[in-house]
């Protein structure tokens, strides 16, 4: 028992030892732990301006349905379906004899016309020769000139069916109204058509440009009009196209015009945007998302979504790294989102420092050691 006490404080000593070790090996190495690495973005500020996305449709600048103004049967087809097409160029022909027949009828009484107008001018003429040596009477003078005038006015009957012939005569060539691209048809040889019938031998539509229509709330057309922005071209107003893929479309357009009328019932105005296709890309019909601007706000920050949180009561807050390297918590006021970074109005300011990553490691008076992201060069590949 007596040699147990004795070695108590020899072993009481050795631990005091051993403790003693560990800390001066990290008084060694500075006595600290090194601050805690965080990646940083320095935030700047700049005019942004916000976009609706609205979704809408395709359609053609111009349309025009091809029907017959005459009746017949159809003996050719002119074109090529889905090919561009030219104002005036000949679509169809129709079986024109009996069209022919109409014309060469109303020239021939054009002609009667005529020779009857020559022969009532020859009595007028003679009857006032007659008159003027007192051998005729007024009365066959004036039957003489009540004639010619008859005879010059069927004349102009006369002349007037010989116009009508010839306009059917042409139409027995049915011609397009409109350039565009010609769509299929809807009719074969050695079918009979009517004219004014109700289905089109085919449609023609002017695809560059083309509009799309979407809707927006009258409040927020408002609020882009409160924000300087205009409905003209002239003004530099424009807009982009997001396709049904999700890709971007490479030509921007025009908000060309605004229907002045909202609906009743949901609020709502037709607000008509035009774009350039002259590769014939959109098609009418053709679903797409139209990326709409609603209003520019000055000096606001774009903050990286990733360096933004939320507090227990659900408020947006940012961690940011003061000028002596220390972590400070701010509470934000957001706009709203733009691509993949937040509007922010209140909370920052340019040149602060935001933590986009190592947010888990941080906390609010701790010493960091900042390094702005896109500045490190990646490491060599083997390394």
């Amino acid at each position: 028992m007596s040699v147990f006490r004795c070695l108590i404080p020899f072993v009481a000593a050795a631990a005091v030892m051993t403790a003693a070790v560990p800390r001066a090996a990290a008084q060694g190495q500075g006595g600290e732990a090194p601050p805690t690495p965080v990646t940083v973005v320095t935030l700047e500020a700049s005019d942004v301006t916000l976009t609706s996305t609205l979704p809408g449709r395709v359609a053609a600048s111009g349309l025009a349905e091809v029907r017959p103004q005459v009746s017949g049967i159809v003996t050719e087809r002119l074109f090529i379906e889905g090919r561009p097409v030219a104002r005036g160029d000949p679509l169809y022909r129709i079986d024109s004899a009996s069209y022919e027949a109409a014309k060469a009828a109303a020239e021939a009484g054009l002609a009667q016309a005529e020779a009857q107008l020559r022969a009532a001018q020859r009595e007028e003429a003679r009857q006032q020769e007659l008159r003027d040596r007192n051998v005729s009477s007024q009365q066959a003078f004036d039957d003489a000139i009540a004639q010619r005038d008859v005879a010059a006015a069927a004349v102009k009957v006369a002349e007037a069916q010989v116009l009508a012939a010839k306009i059917d005569l042409d139409r027995t060539t049915i011609s397009a109204p409109i350039s565009g691209t010609v769509g299929l048809s809807q009719t074969t040889q050695g079918a009979l058509v009517t004219a004014g019938q109700v289905s089109p031998l085919t449609v023609i539509r002017k695809l560059d440009p083309v509009y799309v229509d979407v809707t927006q709330s009258a409040a927020e057309v408002l609020q882009w009009r409160r924000s300087g922005q205009v409905l003209a071209e002239e003004k530099g107003t424009t807009v982009s196209l997001r396709l049904a893929d999700g890709e971007a479309y490479e030509h921007e357009g025009i908000l060309a015009a605004a229907e002045p009328h909202v609906n009743e019932q949901t609020g709502v105005i037709v607000l008509r945007l035009e774009f350039p296709n002259p590769d014939s890309f959109l098609l009418p019909g053709m679903y797409v998302q139209v990326v709409m601007p609603q209003g520019v706000i000055k000096d606001a920050i774009l903050a990286p979504q990733e360096g933004v949180t939320r507090d227990r009561r659900g408020r947006p807050v940012a961690m940011i790294v003061n000028g002596e390297d220390q972590v400070e918590m701010r509470e934000l006021t957001v706009q709203r989102d733009q691509g993949n970074q937040w509007v922010v109005t209140q909370g920052l300011a340019p040149g602060d420092r935001i933590i986009v990553a190592g947010l888990q490691k941080v906390a609010p008076g701790m010493t960091v050691m900042p390094e702005e992201r896109g500045a490190a060069e990646p490491a060599p590949a083997g390394n």
